[in-house]
């Protein structure tokens, strides 16, 4: 219901206006649009005003606030990736809490103990090779992590195996015509 109709529903009961067909009856539709119009536009205010529901606007004048920005494009995995920048504190630093921030990558990022003393493994496990993005990425991670640590990153590429067991010969995959760095990729 717009506020036309609503404007009309509270004067009704006084028996007194008559609402439809009459002038008063059209100036009250004229208010109820304009106030439609505000409506509407407080409804878009409020959702860009909080991070959780932001599109758009919103989105943009947080990215505006950090230092990096996350290379998530779709609006829900920017929201992610900027809650879990803002949550980064000087006790941010237990493997689940980094895991945590790695989160303000914009693509799923996970840390590990190295093989070696204070070395830190850092995965893409959804995104086969290298990333795109990966340069900035890299430089939000390395804000992220500790200084001291060593970080090597760890891509995955599709393997010999997987190969075959999803081709029976190199005919097939010829005729994807695809290059070497797309045959890489090719995992799924």
């Amino acid at each position: 219901m717009g506020y036309g109709a609503y404007l009309k529903d509270l004067l009704r009961p006084l028996g007194v206006y008559r609402l439809e067909g009459s002038i008063g009856g059209a100036e009250l539709e004229s208010l109820g649009q304009a106030l439609d119009g505000v409506g509407a536009e407080l409804d878009r205010v409020q959702r860009e005003m909080c991070l959780a529901t932001a599109e758009d606007e919103g989105l943009e004048a947080v990215e505006r606030l950090m230092v990096r920005r996350p290379v998530a494009s779709d609006p829900a995995r920017r929201r992610a990736a900027l809650a879990a920048l803002l949550r980064i504190g000087g006790d941010s630093f237990t493997l689940a809490a980094i895991n945590d921030n790695l989160k303000g990558c914009g693509l799923n990022a996970v840390a590990g103990e190295g093989k070696e003393p204070q070395t830190v493994e850092v995965r893409f496990p959804e995104v086969p090779g290298i990333p795109d993005g990966f340069e900035e990425m890299r430089a939000i991670i390395e804000e992220i992590l500790p200084c001291h640590l060593r970080i090597d990153y760890m891509f995955w590429y599709v393997t010999w195996a997987i190969m075959e067991h999803r081709f029976q010969t190199w005919g097939e995959i010829e005729q994807l015509d695809l290059s070497w760095e797309e045959l890489e990729k090719l995992v799924m």
